[in-house]
């Protein structure tokens, strides 16, 4: 008789659990929405002009021949010892000029070039003087500052 009593138990509880739904949460009520990418917007925008720029009166001059010039300069100055200058001559594709050049040893460099078309640019370099060398002197040795001796108090 248990035995039976051990089946039929086992029968309605399978015919129970089959009847009886499975176990899931509850879906919330509310779902947030989905976010939407919206790529930002340019906050630049090119300036407009306020005013159309007048445009000028004059014009450029045109070149007119071939190129002519003459030019120079110098700096000369005793108390620093800067001594150096240019001067150039030019007529057309033809182009020659110098410059100098106090160098610190003594010795005055000067450059003359010449330029002529597609030649390139041709220097000479000379030197005028005889390179000094001064015998090294050392920077005078200074003593350091006396230390401070209080007066004597007395009481």
């Amino acid at each position: 008789m248990a035995f039976k009593v051990f089946v039929l138990t086992a029968l309605v509880a399978v015919a129970l659990t089959e009847k009886l739904p499975s176990y899931r949460p509850p879906t919330p009520a509310y779902r947030p929405p989905t976010p939407a990418y919206r790529p930002p917007t340019p906050a630049y925008r090119p300036p407009v002009p306020a005013y159309n720029a007048p445009r000028p009166s004059y014009s450029a001059p045109s070149p007119s021949g071939v190129p002519q010039y003459n030019f120079n300069w110098a700096v000369k100055d005793d108390y620093s010892g800067n001594d150096f200058g240019h001067d150039e001559t030019r007529n057309g594709y033809d182009t020659q000029g110098s410059y100098y050049v106090q160098l610190p040893d003594g010795r005055l460099q000067r450059v003359s070039y010449t330029v002529n078309g597609d030649s390139g640019f041709l220097a000479q370099v000379e030197y005028q003087g005889e390179a000094q060398y001064p015998a090294y002197q050392p920077a005078p040795a200074y003593k350091p500052a006396p230390v401070y001796q209080p007066a004597p108090v007395y009481g």
